[in-house]
């Protein structure tokens, strides 16, 4: 009988904030995830965020990566990628795509990928990011025909200072602005630990939650061609949601 090969997945990741999430993951799943650091700003503002997300800074993270030999690299910040729009956020995954020689995609992506894998439309959102950079977010899922039922902004102004919130905030954040209608919760910043909190989360709302660095590791390891199977990851991680269409 012949074993599958572990993939490697590779992610480009913004300064540092909540990066631990990957070994965690990669402990309990059983597959290779780098991540490699590019570094900005760090600030949640949309200037500072298109330049994070430059074609330039991506390519030296897909140099950073080249060692690992990925089988699939994602781009893990959802505001570098949404903020450059529907178009921008592709143009940008082909642009590490050709860089990179695998499949590419970014944690924007990643969500409206794992809402169409789960077949869910109507979502509620609780975000980290000050208003007007929520609301990108918003307008991207609704690009890719999400309905977003209630956006909640809490206004953190930094990654670093969401990378330091509790695990009891993160649930907190999730419980105070979850809606009765969405059919999930997401939570879209890869600077906020969440995956182990994540079987708490879904406990206590009752729903499917999806947070960044969830979806992102989802994305990554679609792409690469595996099923990981691992509730205690959220139902993204239950068996049968693992493939999502593009």
């Amino acid at each position: 009988m012949t074993s599958t090969p572990t993939p490697t997945v590779g992610f480009i990741y913004p300064d540092h904030a909540a990066e631990d999430d990957y070994p965690f993951a990669a402990e309990m799943l059983g597959v290779d995830l780098p991540v490699v650091h590019i570094y900005g700003t760090d600030l949640h503002a949309v200037p500072e965020l298109l330049d994070l997300g430059s074609p330039e800074k991506l390519a030296g993270g897909a140099a950073l990566l080249a060692g690992e030999k990925p089988d699939a690299v994602v781009w893990a910040c959802t505001s570098g990628s949404f903020v450059y729009g529907p178009d921008g956020a592709k143009q940008q995954a082909e642009t590490l795509a050709a860089a990179t020689g695998v499949p590419t995609s970014s944690t924007s992506f990643a969500f409206v990928n794992a809402l169409h894998a789960l077949g869910i439309t109507r979502v509620a959102v609780a975000a980290s990011y000050p208003e007007d950079v929520a609301k990108l977010f918003v307008e991207f899922l609704a690009a890719a025909g999400i309905e977003v039922l209630s956006m909640a902004s809490a206004g953190i102004d930094t990654a670093a200072e969401v990378g330091q919130l509790s695990p009891e905030s993160v649930v907190e954040l999730a419980v105070e602005n979850d809606h009765p209608d969405a059919e999930a919760l997401l939570i879209p910043d890869t600077a906020m630990r969440t995956l182990g909190a994540l079987s708490t989360l879904e406990q206590r709302l009752g729903k499917p939650v999806l947070t960044a660095n969830q979806v992102t590791i989802w994305e990554g390891l679609r792409l690469a061609g595996h099923t990981a199977v691992q509730p205690s990851l959220g139902t993204l991680f239950e068996k049968g949601h693992s493939h999502g269409s593009d």
